[in-house]
């Protein structure tokens, strides 16, 4: 069977996001911790963000033109896929130092990797983003890997 990773395709490996840069206030930190029913007093009194805090802190804020039809956010950094049907492959998550108000935190992506499997029901493409978040002096604060399998 021909594979559906054409060369044009797998060429997308490496490519990044342009960086964002956000600042972590205090108030952002208990609002988080809020909406989450955080119970440590720490994240409630917004003195450190709690583990899945940076998630909601580079959230793009798409307009209506930028959803799919089941009302997800195109991803720029993706390229067009042979297979649609998206499912969670995995999630890896180093937390490197904790989340303070008043960090400068800059995070950027990369699409690390696609492969292709062959699945019981057909032809699997997975692949994998890298997103790293550095603190202003360049130190690292949280590398995550999302691994995503389309079929």
């Amino acid at each position: 069977m021909a594979s559906l990773l054409t060369p044009e395709l797998l060429a997308h490996i490496g490519r990044c996001s342009p960086p964002r840069l956000e600042l972590v206030t205090r108030k952002d930190i208990r609002k988080y911790a809020i909406a989450t029913s955080q119970r440590d007093p720490r994240h409630r009194a917004g003195d450190e963000a709690p583990p899945m805090f940076y998630l909601a802190l580079f959230w793009q804020v798409p307009g209506m033109d930028e959803l799919s039809p089941d009302g997800v956010a195109l991803d720029p950094l993706l390229p067009e896929f042979p297979l649609k049907r998206a499912m969670a492959g995995g999630l890896q998550i180093e937390y490197h130092r904790p989340i303070r108000p008043g960090d400068v935190l800059m995070a950027t992506r990369e699409l690390a990797a696609i492969y292709e499997k062959q699945g019981s029901s057909g032809p699997l493409i997975f692949y994998e983003v890298l997103m790293r978040v550095v603190d202003g002096s360049g130190q690292p604060v949280v590398t995550e890997k999302t691994t995503r399998i389309l079929r």
